[in-house]
Formats: structure tokens, sequence, C-alpha cells
């Protein structure tokens, strides 16, 4: 697939004034987005398409612009006040500014670099979201619960202490919880700001099969500062770098071929 970044983000099939049906191929797409706390500009002019049923990385040195571009995909930033975007952001075509923010984040799921369970069980924890949306699946929530915590790999290790604090388990079992609990809701798209940051390796490795295991389930976009975790778990890879986004391409092309010199001397440790 080729990515294309253009300030144009919706196709026209050739006639005049008409567009064509939203691509499959994409899933949210970023054109001409800038970014401000208060009179502070942190993004500029962000073009990015983010591919359906892929996952996408998000690197570059600390203060580049690239957890602040992921929070705005689900309006996390609304929480920080003077903060504004300026351009346009779609999901299946949708202006995400335009939604319902409550429904914009049950689509679009996010789980923080530090694990953040609530302080109840491992079963309530789950069934959170669940209840507050008013979900559960046909059968019981007892069911949906289990099909959650087997989704994230975790089943196996908690079916037998689901009524036990999540405070209990650990670091690496917390952030699983986390992302069981973002999926409970069934998120098109799952947001992860640096989930493996605080984690050792074996945790580490863990989450990453389980990204590249929910990919037929949605669409991910992670940031992260590994260069190997990106380079083994990404399709697509984009490059930020004080504010702009310098390269966007297939991962293999991103660290193999890179077309801009700045990406280059990131990725090789010559900055950042």
């Amino acid at each position: 697939m080729v990515m294309k970044t253009s300030e144009d983000s919706r196709p026209t099939d050739g006639v005049a004034g008409a567009a064509t049906p939203w691509p499959a191929d994409i899933k949210m797409r970023a054109a001409g987005l800038d970014f401000y706390y208060g009179g502070k500009q942190a993004l500029h002019s962000i073009a990015l398409q983010v591919p359906t049923g892929r996952i996408t990385a998000l690197i570059g040195p600390s203060g580049c612009g690239k957890t602040t571009f992921l929070r705005i995909l689900n309006r996390m930033y609304e929480t920080v006040p003077q903060a504004r975007p300026d351009g346009e952001v779609l999901l299946d075509g949708e202006d995400i500014f335009s939604l319902d923010v409550v429904n914009l984040r049950r689509r679009v799921g996010m789980v923080f670099q530090k694990p953040n369970p609530f302080p109840k069980s491992i079963f309530d924890n789950i069934a959170y979201g669940l209840r507050i949306n008013g979900m559960g699946g046909k059968g019981t929530m007892a069911e949906a619960v289990e099909k959650s915590l087997r989704r994230a790999a975790l089943w196996d290790e908690v079916k037998d202490q689901l009524h036990k604090s999540a405070y209990a388990l650990s670091g690496g079992q917390q952030q699983r919880l986390c992302i069981a609990r973002a999926l409970a809701v069934e998120p098109e798209v799952l947001l992860l700001d640096e989930p493996c940051s605080a984690l050792d390796p074996i945790a580490t490795a863990k989450i990453e099969e389980l990204l590249f295991n929910l990919k037929d389930a949605c669409t991910m976009v992670i940031v992260t500062h590994n260069m190997q975790q990106a380079a083994r778990s990404a399709d697509f890879t984009g490059f930020f770098l004080m504010g702009r986004l310098i390269e966007f391409n297939k991962t293999a092309v991103i660290f193999k071929t890179p077309a801009r010199k700045e990406t280059e001397d990131y990725i090789t440790g010559r900055f950042g």
C-alpha cells in the first residue's frame, strides 16, 4: 500500500465536487493539523493516514509532538486548559471534532504509559466500561469479561483470582489488564502511549505479541522510544521532530532506506 499525506483528505472520483466512498484501507486521517497549548504551537501542518488493521508507530525524541498527536486522535487533550487543535482529523470519514466525545472514546480507546488499573477487582476493571456503555454482548457479563481477558492473553493467568484486587497483579499483567479493559468495549482503534516503557523484556515481549495478534480486531497507533520495538511491531512508522511529521512510510523503508537525513540521524543514534 502506498501512503499519501495530501492536505486534501477527501478523495474525489474525478468528477468536480463528487467524493468517493471513504477508502477501506484507511481508518483515520489527519490533514493540515496544527495544535496549540495556549499561545505555544506544538504541532505544525501534520498530514498522516492511519491504515486499517495495521500497527502504526510514532517515533521521535522527547517533546517532538508524537504523544500530543496521539491524544488528539480521541480528544484526550480536552482535559488540558487552553489546548486546541486547528485542522482536520477524520475517523472513517467523520470529523472527530464533531462527534460526541464519549462515543469517540469508545470507538478510539487509549492505553497509557503507566498501567492505571482502577482500585477494583480484576473482574470489575473489565466490567466497568461495559456497564457504563450499556454493553455486555449476548450472554452474561462474566462471558464478556472472559472474552476481553482472553483477547489480552491474560485469562489463563487470572481466571482463578478474578475477584482479587487488580493491584495484586505484576506491572506487565496490569498493563495487559488495561488493554483488556480498553478492548472490552470493542474499540475500532487502540492508541498506546509507550505501553512497555516501564516493563521488563519478558513482559514487553508479551505485550508485543498481544498487539500483533490484535491486528485483525482493531487498528493500533503506538508511541514508542524503542527503535527495536517499532521495527519489530509496526507495519508503518512516522518520525516526528520539533512538532512536525518529517517522514511517514512502511516501517521497513523508514529503518532501511529513509528519505530524510533527519530520520536517518535519529534512527542511527546521531541525535535524540
